[in-house]
């Protein structure tokens, strides 16, 4: 069996709960017989000294297909979650309610004055 060496060509992580994070990587699996790019998503944790240990990894393969899929259920399934654990979401101003219109307006009718409409 062939020795394989991985680079990582980009790496971003995000910090959450007290000492553990998530990381996605983009990867390079270098062997005699060529080399091969993946998306690694993994989860791991910090050791007190600082030091990243890996729980979990999954490899991704490369191919647009596969990673548009991907992208795609975890946003519906990020909006089927319970609004309460949704982070919240700032919302498109809108046109004041009738209640903030002036004050000529927001009276009732029969203060106003009634136009006269011809009897028949």
């Amino acid at each position: 069996m062939a020795d394989v060496e991985f680079e990582t060509i980009k790496a971003e992580e995000m910090k959450f709960g007290k000492n553990n994070f998530l990381e996605v990587a983009r990867k390079r699996a270098v062997s005699q017989d060529g080399s091969n790019e993946f998306i690694a998503i993994s989860r791991g944790y910090f050791l007190p000294d600082g030091t990243k240990r890996f729980r979990r990894s999954l490899a991704v393969p490369d191919e647009a297909g596969i990673i548009e899929f991907i992208v795609r259920k975890l946003n519906e399934f990020h909006s089927d979650a319970p609004a309460a654990e949704k982070p919240a979401e700032e919302k498109p101003k809108e046109e004041a309610p009738a209640e903030d219109a002036p004050a000529e307006e927001s009276q009732p009718k029969e203060s106003q004055p009634k136009e006269s409409q011809p009897k028949e």
